[in-house]
């Protein structure tokens, strides 16, 4: 604490209960005395600078551009269900008075963090002091709002509130492929048709504002400071409203239905959601993508499976299979594999955030017929006896003691054939011992 005596010949200061740390300065003939404080700085409050998340180094435009941003981010209209933005928001104001001017700025930088009394710091006072600041957080995000939006009115400002409209479009797999224009209903603000968008009742009319006489902007004292603020009454109009439109209630704008185009750029994904100038204002689209019964997406790649048959795969062939942007004849090589690939460059879909087209996979698969004629089976038995590298036995097949296989079929014919030899080996015996038994009794 300091106590100021003075006598007739000096002046002196007396200090009582000095802070530990703190250090006394008698200037000659001095007026005042200035008191630093060498201890450690307070924490007690955040650094203006972290704030507003900029560095010390920051400019004043960048110092005003980031206070906008973040005041716009924690405006307690737009975080109504949190209580901690209205702390925020006010912080903000609070950093952006010091250090948003250059003489506090410059003084903040100089003293540190321990406390700052802004209403004192513009009229040459050289300490800080902890004192809150006595500015007004909506006044002064209104005035930067007006510097942003080149002096819109107080209705623009409202509307920066709005939260925009989403939407969902519902796409086609080559839809979403391909791109497309496809149109959607959406509410949006237009000129109210009663009041041709002036927001009073036809015939009457406006009356000037007292407020600010007519000018759209007042005059603010907020402590030492003086600031010129959009108008709150007439929302920088200069006139007021006593008659409001009774089909827009003033506002010079209804909602209406409207339909509206939307080109759908080439490779948008499920669930991607793109932002959509309307008018003055923006809409959000939310896609979803159906699933393709041919295709299936990996990026901007595409896949898709081509069923050959046994012959096309064996001897080779051509065969037609379905492509994103056209039918596509493929040539088949001989020996084909079930688990071969084919790779079609440039023929998959375009690519959203670069350049070019991806490519398209074709997997090949063999079919397996299920049911055969009696000559196709005998056609496959007959291939069948010639294989020589087959692993385990072939239905139908079996091997004979030359190791070459024979059909069931044709092996059953040749026990038949020699069992009739054996009779006829037989038949012959018996007669040959018949005959020779006569020539005895001769």
């Amino acid at each position: 604490m300091v106590h100021r005596d003075s006598c007739a010949n000096c002046h002196s200061v007396h200090h009582h209960n000095k802070p530990e740390g703190a250090q006394s300065v008698k200037l000659p003939n001095a007026v005042s005395t200035l008191l630093f404080h060498t201890s450690t700085p307070s924490r007690s409050k955040q650094d203006f600078y972290q704030i507003l998340g900029v560095p010390r180094t920051a400019t004043q435009k960048e110092i005003k551009k980031a206070y906008y941003q973040m005041a716009k981010k924690y405006h307690p209209d737009t975080n109504k269900d949190d209580p901690q933005a209205k702390e925020k928001f006010a912080q903000l104001a609070e950093a952006y008075e010091v250090i948003g001017d250059e003489v506090k700025r410059k003084q903040y930088d100089t003293y540190g963090s321990t406390g700052f009394d802004a209403g004192q710091a513009g009229q040459g006072q050289h300490y800080w002091s902890g004192q809150t600041t006595n500015v007004d957080p909506e006044e002064l995000f209104r005035k930067i709002f007006g510097e942003f939006s080149g002096g819109r009115g107080f209705g623009d400002f409202n509307g920066i509130f709005d939260q925009p409209q989403e939407y969902i479009m519902e796409l086609t797999f080559t839809q979403a492929a391909k791109g497309v224009n496809k149109e959607i209903a959406i509410n949006i603000d237009t000129t109210c048709q009663r009041c041709d968008g002036k927001g009073h009742e036809p015939g009457t009319k406006v009356q000037h504002c007292h407020s600010c006489n007519g000018s759209g902007m007042e005059t603010i004292n907020t402590g030492p400071f003086v600031m010129r603020s959009t108008c709150r009454r007439c929302g920088g109009k200069g006139s007021v409203v006593s008659t409001p439109c009774n089909s827009c209630r003033g506002t010079g704008q209804t909602k209406q239905r409207k339909t509206v185009m939307v080109p759908v750029p080439a490779g948008v994904e499920d669930n991607q959601t793109v932002r959509m100038p309307v008018g003055k204002k923006e809409i959000f689209i939310t896609f979803r993508v159906q699933k393709s019964p041919i295709f299936r997406r990996d990026g901007a790649d595409i896949h898709s499976d081509l069923h050959v048959s046994v012959a096309q795969a064996i001897l080779g062939g051509t065969a037609r299979a379905q492509g994103l942007y056209e039918t596509l004849n493929l040539s088949i090589p001989a020996g084909m594999q079930s688990d071969h690939r084919i790779r079609l460059s440039g023929k998959g879909i375009a690519r959203v955030s670069g350049y070019g087209f991806g490519d398209h996979y074709i997997h090949v698969k063999i079919k397996i017929p299920k049911n055969l004629t009696d000559r196709q089976k005998a056609l496959i038995s007959s291939y069948a006896e010639d294989e020589t590298d087959i692993e385990g036995t072939v239905n139908g097949v079996t091997a004979t003691s030359t190791g070459t296989r024979i059909h069931t079929a044709n092996r059953t014919m040749q026990s038949s054939m020699d069992a009739s030899q054996g009779i006829y080996r037989k038949m012959r015996k018996c007669l040959s011992l018949f005959f020779f038994s006569l020539s005895f009794l001769d």
